[in-house]
C-alpha cells in the first residue's frame, strides 16, 4: 500500500473522509493529496506526469473523490455533454453583443451613406442643365426667399407615333408654353401663382440665347406664351421679370412624354375631381369623385379647357391643384423611401426635366417639398391677379400685382386674390 501524506491534519481529523460517516464542512475545498515519492506534477491533468500521462485519471474525469477517497478539485458534473469543459468552466468566449451591435449599426450607415451619395451623383447627372440665365439682361433685384418659374411645354420630343395618338397631342413641330407658374418658398409658406398662358405682356429689349444679338424694347405687345415660342426660356424669363419687377431664381420645364412618365412611374396620382366633365381635343372623359388617374388621363386633365365657362382660367387651376397632389405623393416616405419606386420617379422625370445651369438636385428638391405643401393646405394658389380680357389678352390688374410682388419680396404672407 502506498503511503500518502498531507500537509494538514488527516481526513479523520477533518471529520469528513470517507467512511467517516462526517460531512464535510460548508465552503471546504477537497485538497488532493500527493505522493511522496512522486515527482513533480504528479497526477496533474495535461502534466505528462504519473501513471495517467498527459491526461486526467479516469476517476477524476468523471468528477468523483479519487481511489483514496479524496475529491481531485475537479467540478462536479463536468465534463458531459453541453456541460463545462475540462478545468471546470467553459473555455469558450462569450459573445460581445455591444461590439456587435455597434459595428452592426456602423455597417448599415456606411451602406446608406454610400448608396445615397451615389444616388446624389447618379440624379445628378441626368438633370438637363440646358437655360442659361445669366444671358438674361437688365434682371430685377432678388428678394427674400427663392422663385421658381415651372413651365409645363407641348414638346413631343421622344414620343412615338402611338404615344402622340394615345395622349392626344397631335404631331405639331417644336414646342410652345402650355402651363406657366411661379412658385415662391418662403418663411410664410409657398406661394403658387398661375401665368395665364393669354396674358397681354411687353415684350422688353433683350439679348438673343442663340445669337447674342441684344433686341432693342419696341413696345410691342403680345401673349405671353409667344415670347417663349419667339427665344426661347430666356426671353421668357426676361418678359416675366420685366412686367411683374420678381425676379426669378430658378427654371424648370417638362414636356409632355415626360409629364406622362412621371404620374406612370410614381403609380398614378389620387385626384377629387367635383364635377364630371368632357374636353374632346385634350381626351378628357371624368366622372366626379376621387379616382386614380394615370400618365395619359393626368396629362388630358391639366391640358382640358374648353370643357369650362372660364377656359384657361379654369385650366390654371386644375394644373395648380394637380401638380400640388403630384408633388405630394412623390414627396411622400412610401416613395422616397422605397427604392423601387424611388428610381424609376427619379429616371423618369430626370431624363426629361429641362432646369437652368445653376439648379441643384436640393433645390429641386424644395421646390417639389414647396408644391406638397400648397397640397396640404401650409401655402396658397391663385392665378396673376387680372383686370379684365381685351381682345382675347388676360389683362393683369397692375395694382394688385405690384402689391403682391411686394409681399412675395418681402417674404411676406400673401394677402392678395385673384377675384377668380
Amino acid at each position: 500500500m502506498n503511503e500518502w501524506h498531507g500537509n494538514g491534519p488527516s481526513r479523520d481529523q477533518r471529520g469528513y473522509g470517507r467512511g467517516s460517516g462526517g460531512a464535510r464542512p460548508e465552503g471546504a475545498r477537497a485538497m488532493p493529496q500527493v505522493r511522496r515519492d512522486a515527482g513533480p506534477g504528479y497526477g496533474r491533468p495535461g502534466t505528462g506526469a504519473g501513471p495517467y500521462r498527459g491526461s486526467v485519471p479516469p476517476q477524476q474525469s468523471q468528477g468523483y473523490d479519487d481511489y483514496d477517497g479524496y475529491n481531485t478539485g475537479q467540478v462536479y458534473g463536468g465534463g458531459g455533454p453541453g456541460g463545462p469543459q475540462q478545468g471546470g468552466y467553459d473555455s469558450r468566449p462569450r459573445p460581445n453583443w455591444g461590439r456587435r451591435i455597434k459595428w452592426t449599426v456602423l455597417t448599415v450607415v456606411v451602406v446608406v451613406a454610400v448608396a445615397s451619395v451615389a444616388t446624389y451623383f447618379w440624379a445628378d447627372g441626368k438633370l438637363r442643365r440646358e437655360v442659361d440665365l445669366s444671358k438674361v439682361i437688365d434682371r430685377p433685384e432678388a428678394g427674400d426667399g427663392t422663385n421658381y418659374l415651372i413651365v409645363g411645354s407641348d414638346s413631343r420630343e421622344g414620343m412615338t407615333s402611338e404615344q402622340k395618338k394615345n395622349l392626344h397631342t397631335g404631331s405639331v413641330e417644336g414646342k410652345r408654353t402650355d402651363s406657366m407658374m411661379i412658385l415662391h418658398d418662403g418663411s410664410n409658406g409657398p406661394t403658387l401663382i398661375s401665368l395665364p398662358r393669354d396674358s397681354g405682356v411687353e415684350i422688353p429689349s433683350f439679348v438673343g440665347s442663340q445669337s447674342g444679338k441684344k433686341y432693342p424694347g419696341t413696345g410691342r405687345r403680345t401673349k405671353l406664351n409667344a415670347a417663349y415660342a419667339e427665344d426661347g426660356p430666356e426671353l421668357l424669363v426676361r418678359t416675366i421679370e420685366y412686367n411683374t419687377k420678381l425676379h426669378i431664381d430658378h427654371y424648370v420645364e417638362i414636356g409632355f412624354a415626360g409629364f406622362a412618365n412621371i404620374v406612370d412611374a410614381i403609380g398614378g396620382v389620387e385626384l377629387d375631381i367635383p364635377k364630371a366633365f368632357k374636353d374632346k381635343d385634350s381626351g378628357s372623359d371624368f366622372q366626379a369623385g376621387k379616382q386614380t388617374l394615370n400618365g395619359s388621363q393626368a396629362l388630358a386633365f391639366v391640358r382640358a379647357r374648353k370643357a369650362f365657362a372660364t377656359s384657361d382660367l379654369a385650366r390654371t387651376k386644375n394644373q395648380q391643384k394637380f401638380l400640388a397632389a403630384l408633388a405630394n405623393q412623390a414627396a411622400s416616405p412610401g416613395t422616397v423611401l422605397n427604392p423601387f419606386q424611388l428610381y424609376p420617379t427619379l429616371g423618369a422625370g430626370l431624363d426629361t426635366l429641362i432646369v437652368d445651369k445653376d439648379m441643384s438636385l436640393w433645390s429641386l428638391g424644395n421646390m417639389f417639398f414647396a408644391m406638397k405643401g400648397v397640397n396640404s393646405g401650409e401655402g396658397t394658389s391663385l392665378n396673376m391677379p387680372m383686370s379684365g380680357i381685351t381682345n382675347g389678352f388676360v389683362m393683369w390688374d397692375k395694382a394688385k400685382v405690384q402689391q403682391l410682388v411686394q409681399q412675395l419680396n418681402n417674404d411676406e404672407k400673401v394677402t392678395v386674390t385673384d377675384g377668380n
